[in-house]
């Protein structure tokens, strides 16, 4: 990095008026946040400022800013796991102004301050060039949990899962993660089944393109080591007591993606599944995901893997209606993607 361009981006900084952010405080009381007047002097180091356009909101999102789940590293900090917009200023030759670009994972949102602002500072290694045919909207569209979906389903197809394989199996299905893992899934071919704990969201589902959904409260799981043979391929984001059901009803050589914990951390299964029906379970990391393997996968989430029903899996929310909406997710009330307008 060139002393000049520090300084140009140093004197790019200091001309920013202050701007909205939506920071998390652990003071006084319960974890909480709340919005406030910040600049870039007050925001996390990085070689890159984006202009952020659009956010969304996760799972981890409402555990981090409600003190549910033991998220954040540091306080305060500005919330917000991904973050589209344009480069502002940069000290990196990789990214001009006005490029296109987004964030995820890492430690942004977590460590590092996060999308929940007008603007963002980013050390340059965690910048990803928007790919042709995404806008910032439909990035954040997507985020953290299309990407997940998109990983999970690249990893099992990597292990040999093909629609000849047999039928697949997504549960947490109506939330974020599921709900593009269906699409995706139905897409390729796949004969899918989606598991939901929302009975009024079955109708959903199946435009989203599931042959079947059962509902998570008559969902027969059965105490032994090894169930009937049901799934090639399984996409889990709930975890718990779920994922345990599906390592017992994994077919011969069956592939399960691991990628939530929305039913719980324990799992509590027994070596059968692996040993007698030679079940693959495949831990998917979205945050710390390689730099070749992530550009790779938003890639084909704006190619091969693009759902196909995005626009009806999505609402969007203005900034200010974010607390409330953080709240909805953690009661269960919200479906598939929420996109915030920053901008």
């Amino acid at each position: 990095m060139r002393d000049g361009d520090i300084w140009t981006l140093h004197e790019r900084i200091r001309k920013m008026k202050n701007f909205k952010a939506f920071r998390i405080y652990n003071d006084k009381g319960p974890i909480h946040g709340r919005f406030i007047d910040t600049n870039l002097d007050e925001l996390a180091c990085g070689e890159v400022v984006i202009r952020n356009q659009y956010s969304d909101v996760n799972y981890k999102d409402a555990l981090a800013a409600t003190g549910t789940g033991k998220i954040l590293k540091r306080f305060p900090l500005i919330g917000g796991v991904d973050v589209a917009g344009s480069v502002a200023a940069s000290s990196d030759a990789r990214f001009k102004e006005g490029d296109a670009v987004l964030v995820t994972g890492y430690d942004f949102g977590v460590g590092h301050d996060g999308g929940y602002a007008e603007y963002s500072r980013v050390p340059a290694d965690w910048v990803v060039p928007l790919p042709v045919g995404l806008s910032t909207f439909e990035a954040m569209a997507l985020g953290t949990a299309g990407f997940t979906a998109a990983l999970a389903v690249e990893r099992m197809e990597h292990n040999g899962l093909t629609p000849a394989s047999g039928p697949v199996v997504v549960s947490g299905a109506s939330g974020g993660v599921g709900s593009v893992a269906v699409d995706i899934l139905a897409g390729r071919g796949y004969q899918v089944t989606a598991i939901t704990g929302k009975d009024d969201e079955h109708d959903y589902l199946r435009r989203l393109g599931a042959a079947e959904v059962l509902s998570r409260h008559t969902l027969a799981m059965g105490e032994k080591p090894l169930e009937k043979s049901l799934w090639a391929g399984a996409v889990d984001p709930v975890g718990g007591a779920t994922l345990a059901w599906l390592t017992r009803t994994m077919q011969q050589h069956g592939v399960i993606a691991s990628c939530g914990l929305t039913g719980g951390v324990e799992v509590h299964t027994t070596v059968m599944p692996f040993i007698l029906r030679g079940v693959s379970l495949l831990g998917i990391d979205s945050v710390q995901c390689p730099m070749e393997l992530r550009r790779k996968i938003w890639t084909r989430l704006a190619t091969d893997l693009r759902p196909r029903h995005l626009d009806a899996m999505t609402q969007t929310i203005e900034f200010a209606q974010l607390p409330e909406t953080l709240t909805a997710l953690l009661k269960g009330v919200v479906k598939g993607r929420t996109v915030v307008k920053i901008a």
